[in-house]
């Protein structure tokens, strides 16, 4: 077969067909002698490190590697566009520079998508592009499919998901929102460590579920003949080594819950879980502005982002509203309707039905601004005065026990922090315990287990201590201006096929 005859083979063909002749190519560069995936080769520059170091006068030598995204061929000579992690460059090649024998293979055997290896000079095209004249050129690895095409990138969102390395080939923006993904997290973990805070590790297989309230996954250990349950939040550990002496201890975990797949949630998430001995949680509620302050200038270069239809001010104080007054500014409610006497006739009218029969006001009020309120908060704002019976892990307000010591923090009309004065009273803890071992034995599944050896750790001592969570993942969302949760984790969780 010519060489012309396999360069053209491509063309109109289906991915199939493609796939195929590719194989074929395989095949004849083993004839050949060479190698379709050899060992490595010395990479001593990025393509953006050779693009940096260029001047007219050098003649400097450069080794370099890249995926082939463009290829022209112009008789004895080609143009190619390589891509690595740090960006592109333009290949020369010329049959006389390389070797004819070598030309000619590389001629055959090329497709977009290979890795080639080039070691080459630099120079500037007549356009005034700098560009790699390559004086040695050799296949590194080749593809075996065709990629999206160049000009729309891979827009179909089934396929992004699944095959995200696609998505990061293709599509510059997602590979730029990951990048971001990590440096968050990077400032994140710089941004406690400044405060002498301890990056720990703990479990993820949990013999009882708790730190949360939510439904878990269930699995079963052979050797110990014992079901556990994949972790749901790391509160209860991370709280135990607060009492062992670490004081400031910070965990960025991995949690799971057995719920709904949205475009805010995805049953495997990313959570930072921070705890700090000797603070409550009004303390908590500078800290954490302070932290997203920081990080979104950092991040973003400002602190001014657009999201969506909504531009968001985190350069701003962050207002703090109760669920009272948060339902009186973000709805027509008025205060009458939200008395004893006409609550219940309220959450009828907004299509609110509640099961248990004995909901306190404040519960009936929780549900009222969950339902009508939690969108409408765009702008970073604090919910306070949470009710006692939804806030299991936290201690009483001082001045009200129906009240906790809890913030939530709300931004782009979702929730991105939790927070506590932590309840350190093992007898207190017991009993609501006990209150959501009932709750679980009147139909609510997502209610806490007792936990016995927890209780024992606070009968030795946990001092006065703020604990705050904060959601990695719609943090990122925030500052990459993505709407969907899919887009900033990078295997998400699908449907089987």
């Amino acid at each position: 077969m010519s060489k012309e005859m396999l360069i053209n083979q491509e063309v109109e063909k289906s991915p199939e067909e493609q796939y195929l002749v590719r194989v074929e190519k395989v095949q004849k560069i083993l004839e050949s002698g060479a190698q379709a995936w050899p060992q490595a080769k010395p990479v001593e520059f990025t393509t953006e490190q050779a693009l940096a170091d260029y001047t007219e006068e050098s003649l400097k030598t450069f080794r370099l590697a890249g995926r082939i995204l463009s290829l022209r061929w112009h008789g004895k000579t080609a143009f190619l566009n390589i891509q690595d992690r740090a960006g592109k460059i333009q290949v020369y090649l010329r049959e006389d520079a390389i070797g004819k024998e070598e030309f000619d293979q590389l001629q055959v055997f090329l497709d977009i998508g290979d890795y080639l290896w080039v070691d080459g000079t630099l120079f500037k095209t007549k356009t005034g592009e700098i560009t790699l004249r390559a004086q040695k050129a050799e296949l590194i690895s080749k593809c075996l499919h065709p990629l999206p095409e160049k000009f729309h990138g891979l827009t179909d969102t089934e396929t992004r998901y699944r095959q995200r390395y696609l998505d990061l080939i293709s599509n510059p923006e997602s590979k730029e929102r990951f990048l971001k993904r990590s440096k968050i997290i990077s400032l994140l973990r710089k941004f406690l460590e400044n405060l002498d805070f301890v990056e720990v590790e703990t479990p993820m297989l949990h013999p009882i579920p708790g730190g949360a309230i939510a439904k878990p996954f269930i699995t079963h250990h052979n050797a110990l003949n014992d079901d556990f349950y994949l972790r749901i939040a790391p509160e209860l550990y991370l709280k135990r080594l607060v009492i062992g002496g670490i004081e400031r201890v910070f965990e960025i975990n991995r949690n799971f819950r057995n719920e709904g797949v949205s475009t805010r949630h995805n049953p495997e998430f990313t959570m930072l879980e921070f705890y700090m001995a000797h603070q409550e949680y009004q303390y908590g509620m500078q800290l954490v502005q302070d932290m997203l302050q920081q990080i979104a200038q950092q991040v973003c270069g400002q602190t001014k982002l657009q999201y969506g239809e909504h531009e968001i001010d985190f350069g701003k104080s962050f207002e703090r509203v109760t669920l009272r007054s948060g339902i009186l500014k973000y709805t027509n409610c008025t205060e009458t309707d939200l008395n004893e006497v006409n609550i219940d006739k309220t959450l009828e009218k907004h299509g609110i039905f509640l099961t248990d029969k004995n909901a306190s006001l404040n519960q009936k009020l929780y549900q009222l601004f969950d339902e009508l309120v939690e969108s409408k908060l765009i702008q970073p704002t604090f919910l306070i005065d949470f009710p006692i019976e939804v806030s299991p892990l936290s201690k009483r307000d001082p001045n009200d026990p129906k009240i906790a010591s809890r913030f939530e923090l709300f931004v782009g009309g979702m929730e991105l922090a939790n927070a506590f004065s932590e309840l350190n009273d093992p007898f207190d803890q017991a009993a609501r315990f006990q209150e959501q071992v009932d709750a679980r034995g009147a139909g609510d599944d997502e209610a806490h287990h007792f936990d016995a050896d927890y209780i024992k750790a606070l009968e030795y001592g946990l001092p006065p201590t703020l604990g705050v969570g904060i959601g990695i993942d719609r943090l990122t969302m925030l500052l990459t201006n993505t709407t969907s949760i899919r887009d900033v984790i990078l295997f998400p969780t699908l449907k089987k096929k």
